[in-house]
Protein backbone atom coordinates (compact mmCIF):
# COMPACT_ATOMS: atom_id res chain seq x y z
CA UNK A 1 0.00 0.00 0.00
CA UNK A 2 1.60 3.28 -1.00
CA UNK A 3 0.53 6.09 1.09
CA UNK A 4 1.61 9.61 1.30
CA UNK A 5 0.47 12.50 3.53
CA UNK A 6 1.51 16.17 3.43
CA UNK A 7 1.43 18.05 6.61
CA UNK A 8 0.56 22.12 6.36
CA UNK A 9 0.80 21.43 10.65
CA UNK A 10 0.70 18.19 12.71
CA UNK A 11 -3.21 19.16 12.93
CA UNK A 12 -3.65 19.73 8.91
CA UNK A 13 -2.53 17.39 6.39
CA UNK A 14 -3.67 16.24 2.58
CA UNK A 15 -3.82 12.47 2.61
CA UNK A 16 -3.61 10.31 -0.36
CA UNK A 17 -3.63 6.53 -0.78
CA UNK A 18 -3.10 5.12 -4.20
CA UNK A 19 -3.29 1.52 -3.97
CA UNK A 20 -6.63 -0.76 -4.31
CA UNK A 21 -8.12 -0.94 -1.02
CA UNK A 22 -6.66 0.17 3.10
CA UNK A 23 -8.40 -0.89 6.20
CA UNK A 24 -8.35 -0.17 9.74
CA UNK A 25 -9.92 -0.25 12.97
CA UNK A 26 -9.00 3.10 14.64
CA UNK A 27 -10.58 4.59 17.41
CA UNK A 28 -9.61 8.55 16.76
CA UNK A 29 -7.88 10.57 20.11
CA UNK A 30 -8.86 13.50 18.85
CA UNK A 31 -12.16 14.38 16.34
CA UNK A 32 -11.13 14.64 12.53
CA UNK A 33 -13.16 16.98 10.20
CA UNK A 34 -12.43 15.71 6.50
CA UNK A 35 -13.38 16.87 3.31
CA UNK A 36 -13.34 14.22 0.72
CA UNK A 37 -11.28 15.34 -2.92
CA UNK A 38 -11.23 12.08 -4.43
CA UNK A 39 -12.12 8.03 -3.62
CA UNK A 40 -14.44 6.33 -1.16
CA UNK A 41 -14.32 5.58 2.42
CA UNK A 42 -17.23 3.15 4.44
CA UNK A 43 -16.81 3.47 8.19
CA UNK A 44 -18.38 1.27 10.24
CA UNK A 45 -19.54 2.14 14.38
CA UNK A 46 -21.56 0.28 16.21
CA UNK A 47 -24.68 2.48 15.27
CA UNK A 48 -24.43 2.41 11.58
CA UNK A 49 -22.34 2.43 8.56
CA UNK A 50 -21.68 5.41 6.74
CA UNK A 51 -20.70 5.95 3.09
CA UNK A 52 -18.68 8.97 2.13
CA UNK A 53 -17.61 10.15 -1.51
CA UNK A 54 -15.62 13.21 -3.53
CA UNK A 55 -17.66 16.44 -2.18
CA UNK A 56 -18.70 14.91 0.93
CA UNK A 57 -17.46 16.69 4.11
CA UNK A 58 -17.86 15.13 7.91
CA UNK A 59 -16.65 15.11 11.44
CA UNK A 60 -15.51 11.97 13.07
CA UNK A 61 -15.82 12.33 16.94
CA UNK A 62 -12.99 11.19 19.29
CA UNK A 63 -13.24 7.82 21.11
CA UNK A 64 -15.51 5.90 18.89
CA UNK A 65 -14.30 2.52 17.84
CA UNK A 66 -14.43 2.83 13.96
CA UNK A 67 -13.63 0.05 10.86
CA UNK A 68 -12.12 2.30 8.57
CA UNK A 69 -12.14 0.94 5.06
CA UNK A 70 -11.07 3.63 2.27
CA UNK A 71 -10.93 2.97 -1.81
CA UNK A 72 -10.03 4.27 -4.46
CA UNK A 73 -12.79 5.48 -7.26
CA UNK A 74 -13.09 6.45 -11.09
CA UNK A 75 -9.86 5.86 -11.63
CA UNK A 76 -8.76 8.61 -8.92
CA UNK A 77 -6.77 7.74 -6.15
CA UNK A 78 -8.48 8.19 -2.06
CA UNK A 79 -7.76 11.30 -1.58
CA UNK A 80 -9.15 13.59 1.43
CA UNK A 81 -8.08 16.88 3.78
CA UNK A 82 -8.24 16.39 7.32
CA UNK A 83 -8.22 19.08 10.41
CA UNK A 84 -7.51 17.40 13.72
CA UNK A 85 -9.32 19.73 16.47
CA UNK A 86 -7.30 18.53 19.50
CA UNK A 87 -8.33 19.27 23.03
CA UNK A 88 -5.58 21.51 23.41
CA UNK A 89 -6.87 23.74 20.61
CA UNK A 90 -10.82 23.44 21.86
CA UNK A 91 -9.91 23.87 24.98
CA UNK A 92 -7.93 27.18 23.80
CA UNK A 93 -11.22 28.08 21.48
CA UNK A 94 -14.02 27.70 24.70
CA UNK A 95 -12.05 29.41 27.42
CA UNK A 96 -13.27 32.52 25.44
CA UNK A 97 -16.98 31.36 24.46
CA UNK A 98 -19.53 31.39 27.17
CA UNK A 99 -20.87 27.93 26.61
CA UNK A 100 -23.56 25.67 29.12
CA UNK A 101 -24.49 22.74 27.43
CA UNK A 102 -25.33 19.03 28.20
CA UNK A 103 -22.21 16.65 27.29
CA UNK A 104 -22.94 14.19 24.34
CA UNK A 105 -22.29 11.01 25.94
CA UNK A 106 -22.75 9.22 22.71
CA UNK A 107 -21.98 11.33 19.70
CA UNK A 108 -22.06 9.67 15.82
CA UNK A 109 -20.39 10.95 12.62
CA UNK A 110 -22.00 14.61 11.70
CA UNK A 111 -21.92 15.11 7.49
CA UNK A 112 -21.87 19.09 6.49
CA UNK A 113 -21.80 18.10 2.76
CA UNK A 114 -22.80 20.60 0.41
CA UNK A 115 -22.12 23.24 2.88
CA UNK A 116 -20.36 26.22 1.24
CA UNK A 117 -18.69 28.47 4.23
CA UNK A 118 -17.44 25.42 4.89
CA UNK A 119 -16.15 24.13 1.79
CA UNK A 120 -14.60 27.37 1.12
CA UNK A 121 -12.32 27.12 4.41
CA UNK A 122 -11.08 23.17 3.48
CA UNK A 123 -10.98 23.90 -0.18
CA UNK A 124 -8.26 27.30 0.49
CA UNK A 125 -5.83 25.16 2.38
CA UNK A 126 -5.30 23.46 -1.05
CA UNK A 127 -2.92 25.93 -2.95
CA UNK A 128 -0.91 25.35 0.53
CA UNK A 129 0.04 21.99 -0.01
CA UNK A 130 2.36 23.09 -2.71
CA UNK A 131 4.95 25.62 -1.48
CA UNK A 132 7.69 25.00 -0.14
CA UNK A 133 7.89 27.24 2.56
CA UNK A 134 6.74 25.85 6.30
CA UNK A 135 3.06 26.87 6.81
CA UNK A 136 2.74 29.74 9.52
CA UNK A 137 1.24 28.75 12.50
CA UNK A 138 -0.71 31.32 13.12
CA UNK A 139 -2.23 30.74 10.02
CA UNK A 140 -2.92 27.62 11.03
CA UNK A 141 -4.80 28.69 14.21
CA UNK A 142 -7.09 31.25 12.36
CA UNK A 143 -7.70 28.49 9.52
CA UNK A 144 -8.68 25.91 12.19
CA UNK A 145 -10.47 28.44 14.23
CA UNK A 146 -12.84 29.24 11.08
CA UNK A 147 -13.78 25.73 10.99
CA UNK A 148 -14.56 25.65 14.54
CA UNK A 149 -16.93 28.73 14.30
CA UNK A 150 -18.29 27.49 10.96
CA UNK A 151 -19.08 24.13 12.48
CA UNK A 152 -21.11 26.15 15.21
CA UNK A 153 -22.87 27.89 13.25
CA UNK A 154 -24.22 25.38 11.00
CA UNK A 155 -24.99 23.23 13.70
CA UNK A 156 -25.75 25.20 16.85
CA UNK A 157 -25.37 21.62 18.78
CA UNK A 158 -22.04 20.98 18.09
CA UNK A 159 -20.79 22.19 21.45
CA UNK A 160 -22.36 19.20 23.37
CA UNK A 161 -19.65 17.40 21.15
CA UNK A 162 -16.60 19.74 21.12
CA UNK A 163 -16.73 21.24 24.32
CA UNK A 164 -16.80 17.52 25.93
CA UNK A 165 -13.21 17.04 27.43
CA UNK A 166 -14.13 13.75 29.63
CA UNK A 167 -12.38 11.02 29.23
CA UNK A 168 -14.16 7.88 28.89
CA UNK A 169 -15.96 6.88 32.24
CA UNK A 170 -16.99 3.47 33.17
CA UNK A 171 -19.59 1.63 31.34
CA UNK A 172 -21.63 -1.17 31.67
CA UNK A 173 -19.42 -3.69 30.69
CA UNK A 174 -21.47 -6.54 28.56
CA UNK A 175 -23.75 -3.36 26.68
CA UNK A 176 -20.06 -1.92 25.85
CA UNK A 177 -19.07 -5.30 23.90
CA UNK A 178 -22.40 -6.54 22.91
CA UNK A 179 -22.36 -3.36 20.35
CA UNK A 180 -18.70 -2.88 19.67
CA UNK A 181 -16.90 -6.73 19.61
CA UNK A 182 -16.78 -6.21 15.39
CA UNK A 183 -13.62 -3.56 16.39
CA UNK A 184 -10.01 -5.06 16.01
CA UNK A 185 -8.79 -3.12 18.80
CA UNK A 186 -6.10 -3.79 21.36
CA UNK A 187 -7.58 -4.83 25.05
CA UNK A 188 -6.31 -1.68 26.12
CA UNK A 189 -8.15 0.14 24.18
CA UNK A 190 -10.72 -1.76 25.00
CA UNK A 191 -10.25 -0.79 28.80
CA UNK A 192 -9.80 2.62 28.36
CA UNK A 193 -13.06 3.57 26.47
CA UNK A 194 -14.83 1.36 29.24
CA UNK A 195 -12.98 3.43 32.04
CA UNK A 196 -11.07 0.46 33.10
CA UNK A 197 -7.36 -0.19 33.26
CA UNK A 198 -6.37 -3.42 31.34
CA UNK A 199 -6.13 -5.49 34.87
CA UNK A 200 -9.58 -4.37 35.88
CA UNK A 201 -11.05 -4.85 32.23
CA UNK A 202 -9.95 -8.59 32.39
CA UNK A 203 -10.93 -9.08 35.97
CA UNK A 204 -14.56 -7.84 35.03
CA UNK A 205 -14.75 -9.60 31.80
CA UNK A 206 -14.32 -12.79 33.12
CA UNK A 207 -17.09 -12.24 35.57
CA UNK A 208 -19.76 -10.75 33.16
CA UNK A 209 -18.66 -13.62 30.42
CA UNK A 210 -17.36 -16.23 32.11
CA UNK A 211 -14.59 -16.49 29.54
CA UNK A 212 -11.84 -14.64 28.50
CA UNK A 213 -12.14 -11.36 26.37
CA UNK A 214 -10.11 -12.99 23.17
CA UNK A 215 -11.83 -15.95 23.19
CA UNK A 216 -15.30 -14.21 23.59
CA UNK A 217 -14.75 -11.62 20.58
CA UNK A 218 -13.21 -14.31 18.34
CA UNK A 219 -16.72 -16.63 19.02
CA UNK A 220 -18.94 -13.40 18.39
CA UNK A 221 -17.12 -11.75 15.36
CA UNK A 222 -17.17 -15.70 13.93
CA UNK A 223 -21.01 -15.56 14.73
CA UNK A 224 -21.33 -12.31 12.83
CA UNK A 225 -19.78 -13.18 9.92
CA UNK A 226 -21.34 -16.47 9.63
CA UNK A 227 -24.91 -14.29 9.88
CA UNK A 228 -23.82 -11.81 6.76
CA UNK A 229 -22.55 -14.83 5.01
CA UNK A 230 -25.78 -16.45 5.60
CA UNK A 231 -28.46 -14.53 5.53
CA UNK A 232 -27.01 -11.35 4.25
CA UNK A 233 -25.22 -12.90 1.09
CA UNK A 234 -22.50 -10.84 1.21
CA UNK A 235 -18.55 -11.32 -0.03
CA UNK A 236 -16.22 -13.53 2.31
CA UNK A 237 -13.84 -10.60 1.64
CA UNK A 238 -16.41 -8.08 2.98
CA UNK A 239 -17.49 -9.49 5.76
CA UNK A 240 -13.39 -10.46 6.83
CA UNK A 241 -12.75 -6.67 7.53
CA UNK A 242 -16.27 -5.84 8.58
CA UNK A 243 -16.39 -8.51 11.08
CA UNK A 244 -12.72 -7.54 12.62
CA UNK A 245 -10.09 -10.28 11.27
CA UNK A 246 -7.18 -8.98 10.07
CA UNK A 247 -6.77 -10.70 6.33
CA UNK A 248 -8.64 -13.05 4.62
CA UNK A 249 -6.47 -16.24 4.87
CA UNK A 250 -6.57 -16.06 8.62
CA UNK A 251 -10.47 -15.36 8.64
CA UNK A 252 -11.08 -18.27 6.70
CA UNK A 253 -8.66 -20.60 8.70
CA UNK A 254 -10.63 -19.79 11.83
CA UNK A 255 -14.36 -19.82 10.52
CA UNK A 256 -13.51 -23.93 8.62
CA UNK A 257 -11.70 -24.28 12.24
CA UNK A 258 -14.74 -23.52 14.01
CA UNK A 259 -17.51 -24.28 11.94
CA UNK A 260 -16.14 -27.37 10.05
CA UNK A 261 -16.29 -25.77 6.51
CA UNK A 262 -15.37 -22.57 4.93
CA UNK A 263 -16.66 -18.88 4.29
CA UNK A 264 -16.85 -19.65 0.47
CA UNK A 265 -19.21 -22.28 0.52
CA UNK A 266 -22.51 -20.65 2.19
CA UNK A 267 -22.51 -18.42 -0.72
Amino acid sequence: MEHLSTYLTPEIKLSCYEDKFFKSDVVFDQHMLIWFISGETKIIQAETTHVFKAGDIFLIPRNKPSTIINYPKDGLPHKTVVMLLTTPILRDFYRNQSVHVTIHPNPTIQSFTNHPLLESCLTSLIPYFQLQDPFPASLASLKITEAISILRTIDPTIDRVLANFDDPYKVELIRFMEQNYQFNMPLEKFGYLTGRSLTTFKRDFRKAFNTTPQRWLTQKRLELAHYQLAEKKQKPIDVCYEAGFENLSHFSYAFKKHFGYTPSSLR
